[in-house]
């Protein structure tokens, strides 16, 4: 059965007390004990590796051997370097080092530059900037709530979820939608300016207050108070619902003066980032207490209230949403919609239109049947729509198949990559589950896509190749507890295989060669005779069977 850790630790995360918010809880000594032992694994292996070589100097001649196969040892320390090197990066460091710095000294890279306006400088960048673009890292729009969700895992499990450089992301974030060049002409919103930059949440919290104490109706204080302080969905709603009356407010004033000046432009579209994105987490909230009527009607007024905030992919929200509604014929009417080739696309756009596709048919799908008497139109369709979806994330069928565990989906994903792969699965694995047969059809065609695309970096077949620079991203974004899925899988190159070999065998000789000089030289012999015949012994037989055949003819004879 497949590993069920993430989602058990986040239910327990969920289900258990939090305890009060400022206050670090004391894990038990047996919990701080294994959390060392999990982080010093390495080095207490190291730590072992040395003893033992310590304590066998004497009995092995280590010393004497080291001066003997000093050439061996150092081929050896180059071989466990390189592959820690190619475990770690991806890639070879000799190979890297190659053609990083020996090429320009060899004066390859003149003959490769080219003029400004050439047709192979205007290739490179074109393919640099799409290499830009696949590595744009999206907010996550299902993103959860640091202190009612993310926080409360780490109370009971001792593990972070979020890493340094998605909560830098989110900050930037921060920054980018609640706050303007007019904040200096409030004294709340310059405290709450200075609360956005803050590292340390403890002091954005107070920040925060500081910011009411000056202004009772600063919405973005309010709003850092229900994603951080609030230890529950209940507390979050309530204070999202006193910034969404401060929000509302500060929108009408702004939209009465939205002409006057640029600087008033600028406060109107602050305003309206903070309005959206309250009544987003609002609409979050009653999905997570189970208002799902509730939900939806306030994700589909945000969208025509405000269209051209597409950006923000408050249509994800709706399709699960609908999904938990079980109102498929909705959910098709919204992919309609979004689902087009002008708009990006996402792995909750692919995979859910190939859900609905898969419900028309996968309850009485059979491998047995479709094998013998062929695929019907309904069940090719389904399979194309597969495809596509595991074409554009391969990462998703492991997660659904629950062939890997899951972990808390971070702030920000990559889109092809890992974490969207987690993010999608984290929120949607209950409707492939609710549908009979959709998991069963998914195990039973989603390997047939890597057949179509032998070469997936190279070229694609319904999308364009598969970014290279998803694996660096996602090791930025989830945390290192969790094991990256990487696609495509990486194999150690044959030169490596060759050089592990060779280094291993070269030391090993020199070794026993040392310590057991006459058994090797015996043993050495013996091989090359076996080998390498001598002549002298060849003839030196002939010569004897000669000899014994006219001995044998002269007594015959007589």
């Amino acid at each position: 059965m497949a590993d069920r850790g993430g989602l058990g630790e986040a239910a327990a995360a969920g289900a258990s007390p939090a305890p009060a918010p400022g206050r670090n809880p004391t894990l038990g000594w047996r919990e701080r004990l294994r959390a060392g032992l999990a982080g010093t694994g390495a080095s207490l292996w190291f730590v072992a590796g040395l003893g033992l070589l310590y304590a066998l100097r004497i009995p092995l001649r280590l010393c004497e051997n080291l001066a003997a196969g000093t050439s061996s040892l150092i081929s050896g320390l180059i071989f466990i370097f390189e592959w820690w090197y190619f475990h770690k990066h991806g890639t070879s460091c000799i190979e890297q080092i190659s053609v990083s710095h020996l090429q320009p000294l060899m004066g390859e890279t003149d003959s490769s530059i080219s003029e400004p306006g050439s047709p192979s400088r205007s290739r490179e960048s074109e393919i640099s900037r799409q290499n830009l673009s696949e590595c744009k890292v999206w907010r996550n729009p299902l993103n959860l709530f640091r202190g009612a969700e993310y926080r409360r895992y780490t109370w009971v499990t001792g593990k972070e979820p979020l890493t340094y450089y998605d909560m830098n992301l989110s900050a930037q974030d921060h920054q980018t939608f609640f706050t303007c060049d007019t904040d200096f002409l409030r004294p709340s919103d310059t405290v709450m300016q200075k609360a956005w930059r803050e590292r340390n949440p403890p002091a954005r919290i107070k920040a925060a207050y500081q910011a009411l104490e000056l202004n009772n109706d600063c919405a973005t204080a309010y709003v850092l108070l229900a994603e951080e302080e609030a230890t529950t969905i209940v507390d979050a709603e309530r204070l999202f619902k006193q910034a969404l009356k401060a929000g509302e407010t500060i929108y009408r004033q702004s939209q009465q003066c939205q002409h006057q000046s640029p600087q008033h432009e600028a406060q109107l579209r602050r305003d309206t980032n903070v309005l959206v994105y309250v009544k987003r987490r609002l609409a979050m909230c009653a999905r997570k207490l189970g208002r799902i009527r509730e939900a939806v009607k306030i994700m589909r007024d945000l969208m025509k209230e405000f269209p051209p905030l597409t950006m923000l992919n408050i249509h994800e929200n709706l399709l699960e949403s609908l999904l938990e509604l079980q109102a498929y014929a909705d959910v098709q009417a919204v992919l309609a919609k979004y689902d087009d080739i002008s708009l990006p696309k996402s792995a909750a756009i692919c995979y859910t239109a190939a859900l609905l596709k898969t419900r028309t048919v996968s309850e009485k799908f059979s491998p047995e049947t479709a094998s013998r008497r062929g695929l019907s139109t309904a069940e090719i369709n389904a399979v194309e729509a597969i495809h596509r979806a595991v074409e554009f994330n391969p990462h998703v069928p492991k997660y659904l198949l629950e062939m890997k565990s899951l972990i808390l989906p971070p702030e920000h994903i990559l889109k092809r990559g890992d974490s969207e792969a987690i993010a999608y699965a984290f929120f949607h694995l209950q409707h492939w589950k609710r549908i009979e047969g959709a998991l069963n059809l998914l195990q039973c065609t989603w390997e047939g896509t890597f057949r179509m695309i032998p070469h997936p970096l190279e070229k694609g077949h319904l999308f364009y190749p598969y970014p290279s620079c998803t694996e660096t991203a996602d090791r930025e974004l989830l945390p290192t507890f969790h094991h990256v899925s990487v696609y495509p899988k990486k194999e150690l190159p044959l030169f490596i295989h060759f050089t592990a070999g060779f280094c291993s065998s070269t030391a090993v000789i020199a070794i026993l060669t040392h310590q057991f000089p006459e058994i090797v030289g015996i043993f050495a012999k013996a091989v090359l005779g076996l080998w390498c015949p001598q002549p002298w012994a060849s003839s030196g037989i002939e010569e004897n069977t000669q000899d014994l055949k006219s001995e044998d003819l002269g007594l015959s004879s007589g």
